[in-house]
């Protein structure tokens, strides 16, 4: 394909730009061969002329489409450059913020500088067992690739993790950890997951520190290999480190900081287990205050070194070991602030002995202060004769020092790396183990040392293995699709490694100087130049001879040699080694000892299947040691190891990227993004695949994306591939752009791109001619719309102007008259105006001319006054100015004569004679000035004195009169205080005749008024009386049928409320049994370990749990299993021992104990509920019967009552509420003491409240009372005045009133008032009658609560402060004491019940004895059974001889009828009888027990019931046939308990004769609790076995099944997608549903309880909601609109097939809301903001997070469709902040509903059911 076919007009291309590294233009004109420029326009519309003729240059890169923008692999793209790598990544990065990108095999990762919600629990389960390129780009991803190949290929694994500082790389690392602690979480009990995890706290403490370019930058290498088991559970791990930065120890350059143990220790100094280390704020200490600010934003040092102690503890590290370590720490700062003094110009120096620093570090290392003293400024000469002692300069001293404190440092961390491995080492066989590796990335810097030339070297090795890898994998890929490969070129880095590390090579100069006595840096750097000057990757630079360049694969560094040998050789002065190896501390001393445990260590090693691990820092040796290694020795030695280990792995390789340098959230630089793309072999990896074939495709998915490109004769074949073949034959002319493998395609790099050109120029075409047909279409159907409506349109307009010209001209002629006439009157009216006008106008002109004259005249005289006094001012101005001149001439003249005799003067004054004369007389005049000054100072001072005294007379006499003058004042206040007190009193008096007085009349004024009102009253209610007696039989018809509504309302509502408690009680419940069927389950897995291991000594782990129902097996009584319980604990404690039993014991008791009380505690509380709500409906009921019956009652005050009782109803009932949440609360939380003071405290509260409450009614009734005693004296005041009025008149009418008024009905409403007064209180003291009862016996509950609690506690308190083995020892001392003590109470109350059994024995008989009697005199009379005549019940029974429904075996027997009827029964074997036969079997059998009343029998039969079904069921845990058989069975065998219980409320739908098989002897209420455990455990196991069939099928059928052909278009795919899809299978929707109708019909012909299937579907339908829009959530590829029309026609199938089966009510198709409401959030429009308003209404279901998360995955299939534009998901997101949504992504699949067994009587017999013979059951007998 030509350059002229590819660069076309409207092509887009990539042009270098010095500010963004590459810019997007298009082409507007055709490119020819030969032309010297190309025509481009860019983004912002400028037009740019590119040169081609200019030397170099090119034509630029081609752009791919925007379809192909945004991919999760950049090898899909289809040109593979550096501009599409750097666009695809900052689209994906800054629009859809994604993070993660593919290159191949390499995970792009680049740093968010912001916390993002998908690392959590969830989102790890959702990339567990997913393959790799299903998923949206994830650490997870690549850490679940590594586990699964490991387990598959069962080879090592190794993830590699690189960049620069600040990209990521630590946490990186971190999350891979997590997740292999998540997945492959130990087995056993040494929680060694956590222990890995919690070696990262303690590592970035000690290792990781403050640069400029990372707030927490790893300052060393390190390699974790976590070691997994046969079963790929973790067992151990191990950790090496490579090059610790020791330098920052003692320098950090500017806004830097030293490691970060050094501030969380100084931030915790005022600990007071840290007194003693004599440390204060960072800022005081010399290395840790060089980088400026020592504190981080937003991190507490604090708190993070709470984190590191924590870790400690958790890795074993003991509590004196930690504070040693700090110890040292501390002892590092103190020694870096030494003051040294220098003398004789610094070349002799000392420390001061007094030195507070200097005794500090001493204390703190244990170590003698002289000799430290001495040794730190002195050194030890050896010569071959004797030795010397030499004092050493300022500087020399200041070195040592600071080398010291490295040395320090650095052997306290190889201890800490070494007791890290020891915690984490194992003693079990390591099978395999992935390593991460967490390593420096390139560096380059302006000044760069020893240690950057050791990081980049580092990575010139680890390049040339990622490159060998790249390189080996593509060629595997070719030689295994049959493709002819051709040897691609690639960049080799091994001439780089040869010049560091070769003979001769950097690193042996390096180490040849270093052995030379007066070896330096500068001749180090002459023998580089000599050596290498000829070699193409070293350079000298042109301006230095202490420098070097080496040239390096992502860039060349220029290298400053000065303290190369000093960090090379890493000295350290043998003297102060030895003071410390003799410290008083052993761990100090241990520090720096020769390594003596090499041969353990490597003993240990060899013991490792696969890579020998030895320690990456070997142990310091003396400084004078001839054969001591090198720093750079060393460090090559741990790599070359490192490297052997790599080579032997599968390497996994993460690239993490920095965005930017200001650490901004998602903004992303391109020169720093591309400068590490170049750095980390990124672009290496495009550039090799580009090389080759790119681009690939399955012939399958090339056939369904270019079929529009096919002819019809090609699609008619059948043979897809040979169809492909045809089709690129006939489009790409040359060969060579393409290859066909065994299963794919194979494209050159473009080729992609142009028959997506080809496509869309197809689909183009197509739609224009579309377009054309329906527009044509479209406008001859509006031309003739248009043409009719202008015809009619036309007609009505000229029949209008027509009417319109006619009454135009009669109007104009109307018009013409109106005109004339007008304009005459407008004429007229205006020349009068005009005239009156004009005659105003005149006279006031001839006025103003006339004042006019006047004014001018005034104003002339006027001026003459002024010129006259303007005249004489002027005058005498010009006089002062002439005296004012001459006064300034006389002053000149009169200073220059004093200036001249001034001058005659000071000459004067200069001579000699003068002074001389002046100087006579002045000493005696100073010496007589001398002596009065003295003078006046002697007076002065006795003035003063004497002054002194007097204020002090003066002062006391002051005060004596102050006394006096208060005494005096005091006795005057007194009888002055007398004296008012008398005025006032007779002032009170007079004021209270007066007020007396004035009340009076007041209250006479008032009872005026009030007796005016009283009438006035009176009048109106006769009024009121005659309108009230209207409405009232209306209104009391609403009354009640609003009481109706009200009452069937509430009940509603409660009803309501008792469903969602007893659901949130159900759900609690099943909770813990699940938790008990899971410790069930690992009890049996642990004692399967402990009959493996039996044989091996060592440490042997405890069971974790003990089966309740093997318990309750073991139990001897029926009704109580506590006895039981404490039997098979001692059996337990004998046969396995104390230690293993007690923990389960305790743990099972308790359990038990606290369901029981659950239990009791809810029906309690259900009961008083149901006593409530009784008197609530009596007294509503009462209510209305009143209501009815007093129908004259007024018609407010019924209300009124109505409205009272009402609202006392709701208080009662919200306070019962109230104390069932606090029971609740209570029954649920810990059991402390401050939860029962709340819960008490919550009860007196309410109790007070009810108190005031019913004395605010009390009073209410009070005021009541005396309104209708008042209304009452008024009615009969009135009734007396009506009959003195009638005696009078018998035709009088009530005063003030118009009106006749009833007596009857005001007499009839007083006694309704009355009854209802008093039938208030009596509610009122019925309610609170019961209120006090409830809170005596809640107070009671309380009570005794809190003394278990307090018994509890104090056994607690006593456990902690013991070891652990006592403590296991103690708590089974405990628990069998308490046993023991509730097994005595037990046998004191049997005791009592033998007694009482026996006395109604002997009544028994003596009542048989008359019964008999009485039979032998009256045969023929029938006798009447008691109640309590049960045995002779059973005596009559046994006279028939039809068929009872009993079956008699022997106790022998037992065992046979277990293994029959349940260990070895098929589901086949009774398919065709009756369903759940063996529970009727078993019923019958316990029923034959119960009637010969056999207790024993009856617990033998039902524990063996239980432990059979278990048994059965852990052995088929993965039949869900065998699973739904046994749940159907023991829910029937539950419901025969329930039905036949003898309990009324079971038997409500019982015939006669099934009433007739009820038992007769025994309660088994326990058992039927326990078959209900039984039973939940059973429908858990259901729910995961079909969980565990449908799962693979669920992405695959609901998103990825193509349920209508043709729909989707597949878009090209990466590296990773087709490598994880080379063997896949792929489920249809159809098979789903056939494996749902499978499971439909076992669960059908097994007789499973109807609400039972419906709970099952519902549970199943949410788990394919949850993992299907989960993995809609991680994936791009199926977030698209043709996806999502697939997934709704996909649900439709599912929602069809539940209405088909019926279990539309079962709720399952609610649980397939969210994922249909993400279908059609797929579906719709996505542009304006109508658009988005309408998504936030459909999308209810789905978070925010969710909405925005699709939106942001939203990927078009078609260039014809767009993309969802960052504005429209930011709009989103405004409209939706609202919502208080829960901050998860993604939706627990594991959640689990709350199963409900409900009641379900058989209608079938015991006496009709048959025992077919293929039972074996011969030996049951029919009773």
């Amino acid at each position: 394909m030509s350059a002229a076919q590819l660069y076309t007009k409207y092509t887009r291309v990539w042009i270098p730009d010095p500010d963004e590294v590459w810019r997007s233009a298009e082409i507007i004109k055709d490119y020819k061969e030969g032309d010297k420029s190309l025509q481009l326009k860019l983004e912002d519309e400028t037009l740019y002329e590119y040169p081609l003729d200019l030397p170099g240059s090119e034509l630029p890169f081609l752009r791919n489409p925007d379809i192909l923008v945004g991919q999760n692999d950049l090898t899909a793209l289809s040109y593979l450059h550096e501009p599409a790598v750097l666009h695809n990544l900052k689209v994906r990065f800054l629009e859809s913020n994604h993070i993660y990108t593919y290159c191949g095999i390499v995970l792009v990762a680049i740093n968010p500088y912001e916390q993002l919600p998908i690392y959590e629990q969830d989102v790890i389960y959702a990339y567990s067992g997913q393959n790799m390129g299903d998923m949206d780009p994830h650490i997870f991803a690549v850490a679940e690739e590594a586990y699964k190949q490991m387990a598959r290929d069962e080879k090592n694994q190794s993830i590699i993790v690189s960049g620069e500082s600040g990209a990521g790389k630590t946490v990186s690392a971190k999350y891979a950890m997590r997740f292999f602690a998540t997945v492959g979480g130990s087995a056993s009990e040494t929680n060694i997951e956590a222990k890995v995890l919690a070696s990262s706290p303690i590592m970035e403490a000690i290792g990781n520190a403050k640069t400029t370019r990372n707030d927490n930058s790893s300052r060393f290498g390190k390699y974790i290999q976590i070691g997994f088991d046969k079963r790929y559970h973790i067992i151990g791990a191990n950790m090496r480190t490579y090059l610790l930065e020791k330098s920052r120890v003692v320098f950090q350059a500017e806004d830097e900081r030293n490691y970060h143990i050094f501030y969380q220790l100084c931030a915790s100094s005022s600990l007071p287990e840290f007194k003693d280390l004599g440390l204060t704020c960072a800022e005081d200490f010399f290395y840790t205050s060089q980088g400026g600010d020592t504190s981080i934003d937003g991190v507490d040092d604090a708190v993070d070194f709470e984190k590191t102690r924590h870790a400690f503890t958790l890795l074993g590290v003991k509590e004196s070991h930690q504070m040693t370590i700090f110890r040292i720490i501390a002892a590092i700062l103190h020694l870096g602030n030494l003051k040294i003094q220098g003398e004789r110009d610094g070349e002799v120096c000392s420390v001061s002995s007094e030195d507070e620093h200097l005794s500090n570090f001493c204390s703190l290392l244990g170590v003698e202060h002289s000799q430290m003293q001495h040794w730190l400024c002195h050194r030890k000469l050896v010569t071959t004769a004797e030795t010397y002692v030499k004092s050493m300069s300022l500087h020399q001293v200041v070195n040592a020092r600071n080398a010291l404190a490295k040395h320090i440092y650095a052997q306290l961390f190889n201890w800490i790396v070494q007791h890290v491995n020891k915690a984490l080492h194992t003693t079990v066989k390591q099978h395999s183990f992935i390593g991460v590796l967490d390593i420096y990335g390139f560096e380059t810097f302006e000044v760069n040392s020893f240690e950057q030339f050791c990081i980049n070297y580092a990575n010139e090795k680890l390049q040339q293995q990622f490159n060998s890898h790249v390189f080996k994998l593509e060629q595997e890929e070719y030689m295994k699709e049959g493709i002819p490969w051709t040897l691609i070129d690639f960049y080799d880095n091994q001439p780089c490694i040869d010049l560091i590390e070769a003979k001769l090579g950097i690193l042996d100069l390096l180490d040849e100087e270093c052995k030379v006595p007066k070896g330096t840096d500068q001749n180090w750097a002459q023998k580089l130049y000599d050596r290498h000057a000829a070699s193409q990757h070293f350079q000298k630079p042109r301006m230095s001879n202490t420098s070097f360049i080496v040239l390096h694969f992502a860039d060349k560094v220029e290298y400053q040699s000065e303290g190369f040998l000093e960090k090379n050789r890493d000295t350290v002065y043998e003297e102060q080694i030895n003071i410390l190896k003799a410290s008083k501390y052993q761990m100090v001393a241990d520090l720096f000892q020769e390594d003596k445990d090499a041969v353990p260590a490597a003993a240990v090693a060899k013991r490792t299947p696969r890579i020998n691990v030895r320690s990456a820092k070997p142990a310091f040796k003396a400084a004078n040691k001839e054969h001591r290694k090198t720093v750079g020795h060393q460090f090559r030695n741990s790599l070359q190891l490192l490297m052997e280990t790599l080579n032997a792995t599968t390497p996994h390789y993460v690239r993490c990227i920095k965005p930017n340098d200001e650490k901004l959230p998602f903004k992303f630089d391109p020169k720093r993004a591309v400068q590490q793309l170049r750095a980390c072999g990124v672009l290496e990896t495009i550039r090799i695949s580009a090389a080759g074939f790119p681009s690939r495709w399955s012939y399958s998915d090339f056939f369904n994306r270019y079929r529009v490109l096919m002819n019809k004769r090609d699609l008619s074949k059948n043979d897809k591939k040979q169809i492909c073949q045809t089709l690129l034959e006939d489009l790409i002319k040359d060969p060579d752009k393409f290859q066909f493998g065994r299963t794919k395609i194979f494209f050159r790099a473009g080729q992609v791109a142009y028959l997506e050109k080809l496509r869309a120029d197809k689909f183009r075409a197509a739609t224009i001619m579309i377009q054309k047909t329906v527009r044509g279409w479209l406008q001859r159907a509006r031309y003739q719309r248009l043409r009719r409506a202008t015809l009619a349109l036309q007609r009505y307009a000229r029949g209008h102007l027509a009417r319109r010209l006619f009454q135009h001209l009669r109007r104009t002629r109307a018009a013409i008259i109106l005109q004339k006439q007008y304009r005459m009157l407008r004429m007229r009216r205006a020349f009068l105006r005009v005239r009156s006008a004009t005659l105003t106008i005149q006279a006031f002109a001839r006025g103003m001319f006339v004042r006019r004259i006047y004014h001018q005249m005034l104003t002339e005289h006027k001026a003459t006054i002024l010129q006259k006094y303007a005249r004489g001012w002027l005058a005498r101005a010009r006089f002062r100015r002439a005296r004012a001149a001459a006064v300034v001439l006389q002053c000149h003249w009169r200073r220059l004569r004093a200036r001249r005799q001034l001058q005659a003067l000071r000459i004067e004054a200069r001579s000699a004679q003068h002074l001389k004369k002046l100087n006579i007389g002045m000493e005696n005049k100073v010496v007589q000035l001398q002596r009065k000054v003295d003078e006046q100072n002697k007076e002065n001072k006795l003035l003063n004195e004497q002054l002194s005294m007097l204020t002090s007379a003066h002062s006391s006499e002051v005060e004596k009169l102050k006394k006096e003058l208060q005494q005096y004042q005091q006795t005057q206040q007194g009888d002055g205080k007398q004296l008012l007190s008398l005025q006032e009193e007779m002032e009170k008096l007079r004021m209270e005749l007066e007020r007396a007085h004035g009340e009076r009349e007041v209250l006479e004024d008032s009872h005026g008024k009030e007796r005016d009102l009283l009438r006035k009253r009176i009048s109106d209610l006769e009024e009121e009386n005659a309108l009230l007696k209207q409405e009232k039989e209306e209104l009391n018809n609403r009354i009640l049928c609003q009481s109706e509504d009200e009452f069937a309302r509430n009940t509603v509502e409660e009803n309501m409320q008792m469903k969602k408690e007893l659901e949130e009680e159900r759900s609690r419940y099943q909770n813990l049994v699940k938790e008990y069927a899971s410790l069930e389950q690992r009890y049996d897995n642990l004692r399967d370990e402990m009959t493996i291991f039996k044989q091996t000594p060592g440490h042997r782990r405890n069971p974790s749990n003990q089966s309740s129902l093997e318990s309750d097996s073991n139990n001897p009584s029926i009704c109580t299993s506590e006895i039981g319980d404490t039997e098979d604990v001692i059996q337990q404690v004998e046969e396995i021992g104390m230690e293993k039993a007690a923990m389960d014991m305790t743990l099972f008791l308790k359990l038990q104990k606290r369901v029981r009380e659950l239990e009791l505690e809810r029906k309690k509380l259900q009961a008083q509920l149901e006593k409530k709500e009784q008197d609530s409906k009596k007294s509503q009921v009462i209510e209305i019967k009143t209501e009815v019956t007093s129908e004259h009652e007024d018609f407010a005050y019924n209300s009124l009552k109505r409205q009272e009782l009402e609202s006392e109803n709701k208080k009662l009932k919200n306070e019962l509420n109230e104390l069932r949440k606090a029971i609740a609360d209570h029954a649920t939380q810990n059991n402390s003491s401050n939860d029962v003071q709340d819960g008490y405290n919550l009860l007196l509260n309410q109790l007070k409240s009810a108190n005031e409450e019913l004395e605010v009614r009390k009073e209410e009734v009070l005021i009541l009372r005396s309104q209708i005693m008042k209304a009452a004296q008024q009615k009969e005041t009135g009734k007396n005045m009506v009959k003195e009025r009638e005696s009078i008149s018998p035709n009088a009418s009530w005063p003030n009133s118009d009106r006749h008024v009833d007596q009857e009905d005001a007499i009839e409403a007083y006694q309704g008032m009355c009854e209802t007064n008093r039938l208030l209180e009596a509610q009122l003291q019925d309610q609170r009658r019961e209120h006090e009862e409830e809170m005596e016996a809640l107070k009671n509950q309380v009570d005794l609560m809190q003394e278990e609690l307090e018994k509890q506690q104090q056994a607690f308190l006593q456990t902690l402060q013991l070891s652990p083995e006592v403590q296991v020892e103690f708590g089974l001392q405990q628990e069998i004491t308490r046993l023991t003590n509730e097994n005595l109470d037990l046998k004191e109350l049997l005791e009592k019940s033998e007694k009482n059994e026996k006395k109604l024995k002997k009544q028994l008989k003596i009542y048989m004895k008359k019964v008999q009697d009485f039979e032998a005199s009256h045969t023929m009379v029938p006798v009447e059974r008691r109640p309590h005549e049960r045995n002779m019940q059973v005596a009559v029974q046994r006279k028939e001889k039809d068929f009872q429904g009993m079956l008699e075996y022997y106790k022998e027997d037992e065992p046979l009828l277990i293994r029959n009827l349940i260990t070895d029964l098929k589901p086949q074997a009774v398919s065709a009888t009756v369903p759940c036969l063996p529970a009727y079997i078993l019923y019958m059998c316990i029923r034959h027990a119960d009637y010969i009343n056999d207790d024993q029998k009856v617990h033998s039969l039902l524990t063996s019931t239980i432990n059979g079904v278990k048994k059965v069921l852990k052995k088929h845990q993965d039949d869900f046939e065998m699973t739904s058989f046994w749940l159907a069975n023991t829910c029937r065998l539950l419901h025969c308990l329930k039905q036949y219980s003898g309990e009324e409320g079971f038997m409500t739908q019982n015939t006669a004769k099934q009433n007739e098989h009820c038992l007769k002897n025994f309660d088994l209420t326990e058992y039927r609790q326990v078959l209900g455990h039984v039973s939940i455990q059973i429908y858990q196991q259901l729910i995961n076995i079909a969980e565990g069939i449908l799962q693979p099928m669920i992405v695959s059928a609901v998103l990825e099944n193509e349920s209508i052909q043709g729909l989707s278009s597949v878009k090209p795919v990466g590296y990773r997608k087709y490598a994880s899809n080379a063997g896949d299978s792929s489920y249809s929707l159809d098979e789903m549903i056939r494996q749902l109708n499978t499971f439909h019909s076992i669960m059908c012909d097994q007789g499973l309880d109807p609400e039972i299937i419906q709970q099952v579907f519902k549970q199943l339908f949410y788990m394919i909601n949850a993992i299907a829009l989960n993995n809609l959530l991680l994936r791009k590829d199926v977030c698209s609109w043709s996806t999502g029309m697939q997934l709704r026609f996909n649900i439709s199938q599912l929602e069809e097939w539940l209405r088909g089966k019926n279990l539309q009510q079962s709720g399952a198709a609610q649980t397939l809301e969210p994922l249909i409401q993400a279908a059609q959030l797929l579906q719709l429009k996505k542009k304006t903001s109508e658009d988005a308003e309408a998504i936030c209404s459909l999308c209810t279901s789905l978070t925010t997070q969710q909405i925005v998360k699709i939106l942001n995955l939203y990927t078009p299939v078609n260039e014809f469709e767009e993309r969802v534009t960052v504005a429209f998901i930011r709009n989103i997101q405004k409209q939706l902040q609202e919502r208080n949504d829960p901050p998860q992504l993604l939706l627990d699949f594991k959640h689990m509903f709350p199963v409900l067994f409900p009641f379900n009587p058989s209608a079938i017999t015991m006496d009709s059911i048959h025992l077919p013979a293929s039972l074996n059951l011969d030996f049951l007998n029919k009773v």
